[in-house]
């Protein structure tokens, strides 16, 4: 997914098409097609052109826990010097799966998946505070997830 802000040049159908998806990923183009008044392989050339573009992604969404990963955590991260170059090593860490530049008492949030507690001590001594740039970090480990959604539509 593109990391850059850029207005939105959707018009209604790929609009369409995406509100199809987020209530159901594994809906068939034939029946996305039916819904916005497309054909299926029309339907199919518009993901395609969407996901190239980086406007959307189609993946499975897990629950960490039941398949192995017992640890999820925000990172709160303070910088000194260039934010962004601090945020794309973040993002090349494999535990790393949500990094934001941020206003307030953090430059950076990272949110972190996590084999065990040990993994996330070696993640924050051994990958993040040796990454130059970082001057300091707050962690906040998740005790339990009560939401989690992706439909929330397009504008």
């Amino acid at each position: 997914m593109s990391s850059k802000r850029t207005p939105s040049a959707l018009d209604s159908t790929p609009k369409a098409i995406i509100e199809q998806l987020q209530l159901d990923g594994r809906r068939s183009y034939a029946e996305i097609g039916k819904a916005v008044g497309l054909s299926e392989a029309a339907v199919r050339q518009r993901v395609q052109k969407l996901t190239d573009a980086g406007v959307m992604q189609i993946v499975a969404v897990t629950d960490p826990m039941r398949l192995g990963f017992h640890r999820q955590a925000m990172l709160g991260i303070r910088v000194s010097g260039d934010t962004r170059v601090v945020a794309d090593r973040l993002a090349e860490l494999p535990e790393v799966s949500y990094v934001v530049l941020s206003a307030g008492s953090f430059d950076i949030l990272a949110e972190v998946v996590c084999e065990d507690d040990d993994g996330l001590i070696e993640l924050l001594n051994e990958k993040v505070r040796d990454i130059d740039g970082v001057s300091g970090t707050e962690t906040f480990v998740y005790l339990q997830l009560n939401k989690q959604k992706y439909d929330w539509g397009t504008r």
